[in-house]
């Protein structure tokens, strides 16, 4: 049996609800459950006629296009509920979900790779986790408390780790993530390689606790 161009257009306009319904669901999941404000986000438009690699908040020079929050459009609050967060949505269609740095948590950042491993050692030690992320250009992101990042230089040094040129950093106040089950840059999915808990969520480890794990590691890696 073959498609008409109507059915065409409807199965494209059933995705796109699909694609809202679960951006929807993640953003509410995210304020209601984690208790984490939300950022509407640009993205890179990609494919045929759409102006590939170009941002969709329209500036030709914009300098992380599909990475950055909307200006015009205000937060989800955290403690915001499904109805409210499908409200907010429904004026910014298509947007990225980004969450904002330095509130709830900050972020330590490394290559993938290491980072999967350092999750292996450091669940082995039985250390307490918080969410980590992995992004489609192969990176790890590791919750960790607020002031974290700030820290990084300080606790590199004490553990000896300051002159051995890491490939480790810190994401601090300030700053947005891309968060699933957004692209990030149009470059394809951010995921969750260990997603937040009621547990863990509102209270990530200190940064002190994981990073001589993750400084190891990824001294390992560029061995």
């Amino acid at each position: 049996m073959g498609f008409t161009i109507g059915g065409i257009r409807d199965m494209r306009s059933g995705s796109r609800r699909r694609t809202r319904a679960t951006e929807c669901t993640a953003v509410a999941e995210y304020t209601g459950l984690w208790g984490w404000d939300v950022a509407p986000g640009a993205r890179a438009k990609r494919g045929p006629g759409d102006g590939d690699g170009e941002c969709s908040c329209g500036a030709v020079d914009c300098l992380r296009p599909g990475a950055h929050p909307l200006d015009f459009a205000p937060e989800v609050k955290a403690g915001a509920t499904l109805d409210e967060v499908t409200t907010a949505w429904a004026e910014v269609p298509g947007a990225a979900v980004l969450l904002p740095v330095g509130r709830s948590f900050e972020v330590i950042e490394v290559a993938e790779t290491a980072g999967r491993h350092a999750l292996v050692r450091l669940e082995r030690m039985g250390l307490p986790l918080g969410p980590v992320m992995v992004t489609p250009h192969g990176r790890a992101q590791f919750f960790v408390a607020p002031g974290g990042a700030a820290e990084l230089p300080e606790l590199l040094y004490r553990m000896g780790w300051d002159d051995t040129g890491l490939d480790l950093h810190g994401i601090a106040a300030g700053s947005h993530i891309t968060a699933p089950p957004s692209d990030l840059a149009g470059l394809g999915p951010v995921r969750w390689l260990r997603p937040p808990t009621l547990d863990t969520a509102g209270r990530p480890p200190q940064a002190r606790l994981l990073l001589g794990t993750l400084a190891y590691v990824c001294h390992r890696s560029a061995a």
